[in-house]
């Protein structure tokens, strides 16, 4: 005969073993397992000081819950699908172990402001394991660009060559975007670090606990203001899933770049072998299978997203069995995150620039037309006939066939009177690129300050 449920004392009846396999959710949220068994330390001390469990009752829950980790860590633990969830048993083996103390342990909260705290503990751990990968991923990116300062590649906007960059500073505009990350993710567990503990089912508790201590008891920052929001709110959950939605998306756009600059169309990077595969058929295949399955990843990202966002649109106060559905999402996300950021962090530090070929690229597509433009409005000519007389330089190189700092001085001032010998100074690219140090800006001590800013920053995150 099958073994009571502990939530069966109204029941006559055993449940369908059909919906028992389809409502379970011990086959993946044992997952939060560790994080269950720290929330039950941290109430097992409240329940004490509440007078509930007596000294020995408490050593003896404590005890038993170490020892339940332990078979847990070990692979020992046999879990149970009559036993529903992690929270069932955790509870039942403590209960096997130490007996009625076990028991007790439950006074005071429910699975509902229980399995809160769990989701939000863990949370709370992956979002600081996703701090480390980004980490890892701007000091690959710094590492990159600080040999690359005086490194020049044509920037392109709609995917045409635009003006010539620096390499540092089209590294340096992902590091940014995963600074930006990382901010977001500490914004997010301000909101993270916030205990449901002692709102019991939906109503809070009648035994006099104060849930600041609970908070206190799990080293979260502060405790739930409204007990019914405190065990149905997943907001927490949603904003982890969107910041990794745009760390995703901002890897995705990184890779897309190591994609195009690795085809010899462009030429501008070499692939490390580590981190590319050849094909079965064509020998000559080297492809960017690592950057490819993280921006192929993205998607499941996204879609995690939108699919707890919709398994809560609908969902009235409070607790609904809905929630089951908001871990699993979680999880695959957060293997997803930090399987890209622990492979793409290592690749980028491998790439192997190809200096030169960036270097004749800058020469082709007239990327100074706009230093020309330039030194014209300098002179006093309005920025838009300035614009038209560039545009018919640009013109008149191309229907000769050469580049517009190969135009001969009197072609040039052919199309303005303003032209001037100094006129080719003002072309050469890599002048182009060292006026622009503007804050921000392409030029090398612009760049130099974005690097200097961002080392200092990396130090700062370091623990001395």
């Amino acid at each position: 005969m099958a073994e009571k449920k502990m939530w069966g004392g109204r029941f006559e009846g055993s449940v369908d073993p059909v919906f028992e396999e389809f409502s379970q959710s011990v086959s993946f949220d044992r997952e939060l397992a560790l994080v269950d068994i720290a929330g039950s330390r941290a109430h097992a001390r409240v329940i004490h000081r509440a007078g509930i469990l007596s000294v020995e009752e408490l050593a003896a829950v404590l005890g038993g819950l170490d020892a339940v980790e332990r078979e847990i860590r070990e692979g020992e633990f046999v879990w149970r699908q009559d036993m529903e969830d992690v929270h069932m048993n955790v509870e039942h083996r403590l209960t096997e172990l130490i007996g009625d103390a076990g028991k007790k342990l439950h006074t005071g909260r429910s699975r509902n402001d229980q399995v809160a705290l769990d989701f939000r503990l863990y949370t709370a751990e992956r979002l600081e394991a996703w701090h480390k990968g980004l980490k890892d991923m701007i000091a690959a990116l710094a590492e990159q660009a600080e040999k690359h300062v005086d490194t020049m590649l044509p920037g392109c906007t709609h995917l045409q060559p635009a003006q010539p960059v620096s390499l540092a500073q089209h590294l340096l505009a992902y590091a940014w975007m995963f600074r930006r990350d990382f901010d977001r993710i500490s914004d997010c567990l301000e909101r993270v670090r916030v205990s449901p503990l002692g709102a019991a089912a939906l109503a809070g508790n009648t035994l006099g606990l104060d849930p600041a201590e609970s908070a206190r008891e799990v080293g979260f920052i502060r405790s739930f203001a409204n007990s019914m929001d405190a065990v149905s709110d997943r907001d927490f959950a949603l904003e982890a899933l969107f910041t990794a939605s745009l760390v995703m998306m901002h890897l995705s756009r990184l890779c897309e770049e190591v994609i195009l600059w690795a085809s010899p169309r462009f030429g501008f990077v070499g692939l490390p072998d580590a981190y590319a595969t050849g094909s079965s058929i064509m020998p000559q295949k080297k492809n960017p299978d690592a950057a490819e399955l993280i921006r192929g990843k993205t998607g499941r990202v996204y879609g995690a997203l939108v699919g707890l966002l919709t398994v809560l649109k609908g969902l009235p106060l409070t607790y609904n069995r809905d929630l089951q559905e908001d871990k699993e999402p979680f999880f695959d996300t957060d293997r997803t995150v930090s399987a890209s950021l622990a492979v793409a962090a290592p690749m980028v530090a491998m790439l192997d620039f190809r200096t030169e070929r960036m270097s004749r690229a800058v020469g082709e597509g007239f990327l100074n037309a706009t230093e020309l433009a330039d030194y014209l409005a300098a002179r006093g000519v309005p920025f838009r006939e300035a614009h038209e007389v560039s545009g018919k330089a640009v013109a008149l190189a191309e229907s000769r066939g050469v580049r517009l700092e190969e135009l001969e001085l009197s072609q040039l001032q052919g199309l303005s009177p303003h032209i001037e010998a100094d006129v080719f100074t003002a072309l050469d690219y890599a002048t182009a690129v060292a006026r622009r140090n503007a804050p921000g800006g392409t030029g090398p001590e612009a760049v130099r300050a974005q690097l200097d800013e961002l080392c200092r920053w990396l130090k700062a995150q370091t623990p001395s």
